[in-house]
């Protein structure tokens, strides 16, 4: 999904590791969290929610937001959708 997104950028040969910041390494803007979190709900339904994710963090942490972090959300909720 973060391809699709830096793809429409020509960012198709950027580098994404668990680590990497959306902001200052993939070089994301707000709407493109945005249309991040269109994705997310298109092939996961509301049981990921990143918008509801987001709300729950600070401003700081939003701002360093890394894949992994995003990546252990959703697992945590499709792990909670299958008890």
């Amino acid at each position: 999904m973060l391809r699709t997104v830096l793809d429409e950028y020509g960012l198709d040969d950027t580098e994404i590791t668990m680590e990497s910041r959306f902001t200052e390494d993939l070089e994301l803007e707000s709407i493109d969290l945005v249309t991040l979190a269109g994705e997310l709900e298109a092939r996961y339904g509301r049981q990921v929610n990143f918008a509801e994710f987001v709300a729950d963090l600070e401003l700081g942490e939003i701002i360093g937001l890394t894949v992994g972090r995003l990546v252990e959300y959703v697992v945590r909720c499709l792990n909670a959708e299958g008890s």
